[in-house]
């Protein structure tokens, strides 16, 4: 979430609980930066549903909704599978010959 929606959360929670959470300097200061991790509408979401069950305000804990971390090796399989898509029959035939050759000379030292 960008700073903005940031604040935009605070200022949901205290105008949600007026006279129970209270925004300052410090808070924003210190929340900023965990709330910018975070899933903007996710953490609206759970904000408004957790408003609608308890007459205290949350923890940030009890909002926080956390984006996925990207999968580097999910990316570098697709890469594979598409290049492995464009090697042609005759190579791999050729690579699964010299695969098995090695395979069969490992086998007979031992």
């Amino acid at each position: 979430m960008k700073s903005h929606e940031a604040i935009e959360i605070l200022e949901t929670m205290q105008e949600m609980y007026p006279g129970k959470f209270e925004v300052t300097q410090r808070m924003i200061n210190t929340a900023l930066p965990q709330l910018m991790q975070m899933d903007f509408k996710a953490v609206m979401e759970k904000l408004s549903r957790y408003a609608f069950t308890s007459p205290f305000p949350p923890s940030f804990a009890d909002i926080a909704v956390y984006l996925p971390e990207e999968n580097a090796y999910l990316e570098k399989m697709k890469v594979w599978e598409q290049e492995a898509a464009e090697v042609s029959e005759e190579t791999k035939r050729h690579f699964e010959e010299k695969l098995e050759q090695f395979m069969r000379r490992f086998s007979d030292d031992s």
